[in-house]
């Protein structure tokens, strides 16, 4: 029997059958069943997280370096272990090309040893005294258990953003996969066999699962991506119960493209930023506001370089797999249908392709002729369309890609340096790219500004977001302070109003 036969949880080292529904996986490219997940029970949730407060109030003992050493060797068992199956399971559970889930899995390790050693060296800040004779300081504790709600596109990446933070700042923690990439997920749980005992935990399972970690009394802080509708949830939820959370939301990304971008680079650019991973990215490319002086010539050179990308199942040589569910084609066919319907123009792609009789894919697709009353530039697509609005300038692009409630990323083509400072001051978005799109860096903060967000992942906020600080007043030598009580007589004014001298 394959191992993705059985419904099971992990609660590390261990993988344990869950009791719970099982439902079938469907791979998007070819619509047959790759395997079985299931959907944990309440009693299950229960004992894991019982099991999870009790490692964690163990793990949070342990000093600095000798938690360092333990990430480290996570790490190293992240190296040295085999992502083959996990990166194919990837693959035929949501449809992303196998070079990219094979780079996936395979680069997780760095941002364990970023943390482990970041956690090590910021312990906590000194303050110049307020008093002679006390030390003051700030210390940074563990809030407890962290429960992490993750999305389908980059199911393992992101998670290792926030575990690695967590478990860095003295946490346990408890991950929700995504449904449509629970069995990959728990193929990559097997590394975690390096930790302590059930110090993290995979629960599979729907929105219900996720609800009931958010509003257990037994976690104590989140990490979500997914949509703004749900993001919004999540974050009331955690926050009638007082838990910080940290809510990447999506995003409707724009790229400016400037009378000064150098057009062939650009348009090799905004194939990448629109249609990485058939669009299904939160800081994907989906709206570009073209200078009129070089509209049509990119245009051209954009149609051109998306002509060569190649369509088909993950696991062949295709840069563009199939949309996640029926539901996300039928997303973008609608989406579509109201552009053209209010006079957009379909450039190239817009339908199903040629010689695929079955799965979900869709063509990659430029519109051009696109106006602010389509539903299109007003929401996050999450596939393979990018619509272009032709601007006469500079200004109007910058104050058009703002006019959104989403502010992810934002990204610029220009050779003009005074257009790439204006663009990284003046863009509404918590991250800008100039000339490279959709770059992180582990030392870096990410997430984003308005709709797309609260909080941050990566960087020292990454890290923050997953401790709490603690006031320490430290008076090394006992004495009576001359503002205890009581007070002196002659601090206190006599029954005329006259203060007594």
């Amino acid at each position: 029997m394959s191992e993705t036969a059985t419904p099971r949880y992990f609660l590390a080292p261990h993988f344990v059958p869950s009791t719970g529904a099982a439902h079938a996986v469907i791979d998007p490219a070819t619509l047959e069943e790759v395997g079985k997940r299931g959907d944990v029970t309440s009693s299950e949730i229960e004992l894991v997280l019982t099991r999870v407060n009790t490692a964690q109030a163990l793990w949070k003992k342990i000093d600095a370096k000798t938690r360092a050493q333990t990430l480290h060797r996570l790490a190293n068992r992240i190296e040295a272990n085999d992502v083959t199956t996990c990166a194919i399971l990837m693959s035929r559970e949501m449809g992303k090309p196998y070079p990219e889930a094979i780079g996936e899995v395979a680069n997780c390790a760095s941002i364990f040893r970023y943390y482990a050693e970041m956690a090590r060296d910021e312990a906590g800040k000194v303050a110049g005294t307020t008093q002679a004779g006390s030390l003051q300081y700030a210390r940074y504790e563990p809030y407890g258990v962290s429960a992490h709600i993750m999305p389908f596109n980059f199911p393992i990446l992101l998670m290792c953003w926030t575990v690695a933070a967590s478990l860095a700042a003295g946490n346990g923690c408890v991950i929700k996969p995504a449904e449509a990439t629970t069995l990959s997920t728990l193929e990559f749980m097997k590394v975690f066999d390096t930790l302590p005992d059930d110090l993290v935990a995979c629960l599979p399972g729907g929105a219900a699962v996720g609800v009931a970690l958010v509003d257990s009394d037994k976690t104590h802080a989140i990490a979500f991506t997914g949509s703004v509708g749900a993001g919004q949830a999540v974050a009331a939820a955690a926050a009638r119960k007082m838990k910080p959370a940290v809510i990447e939301a999506g995003g409707s990304d724009p790229m400016i493209i400037t009378a000064h971008a150098p057009i062939a680079i650009a348009a090799a650019g905004a194939v990448t930023g629109a249609f990485h991973m058939s669009g299904q990215v939160c800081t994907s490319t989906e709206r570009l506001y073209v200078v009129d002086s070089i509209h049509d010539e990119f245009v051209e050179a954009f149609v051109a370089e998306t002509r060569q990308l190649r369509i088909g199942n993950g696991l062949d040589k295709s840069e563009i797999g199939p949309l996640v569910s029926q539901a996300a084609l039928q997303k973008i066919e609608r989406l579509v249908a109201d552009a053209v319907a209010k006079g957009a123009k379909i450039e190239i792609g817009g339908g199903m392709p040629q010689g695929l009789e079955k799965g979900w894919f869709f063509e990659p697709t430029i519109l051009t002729g696109c106006t602010p009353e389509m539903e299109i530039l007003r929401t996050e697509v999450f596939g393979p369309v990018v619509s272009i609005v032709r601007v006469p300038d500079f200004d109007t692009a910058i104050a058009m890609a703002n006019d959104s409630p989403f502010g992810l990323g934002a990204s610029i083509f220009t050779t003009n340096l005074e257009e790439a400072h204006e663009a990284a001051e003046r863009l509404e978005a918590g991250m800008v790219w100039v000339n490279n799109p959709m770059i992180d860096n582990d030392a870096l903060p990410f997430g984003g500004w308005k709709a797309s967000g609260l909080g941050r992942e990566l960087g020292r906020q990454g890290l923050d977001a997953f401790r709490r600080s603690k006031m320490v007043i430290m008076d090394h030598k006992p004495v009576r302070h001359d503002w205890w009580y009581p007070y002196p007589d002659d601090w206190f004014l006599e029954a005329g109003g006259r203060k007594h001298v």
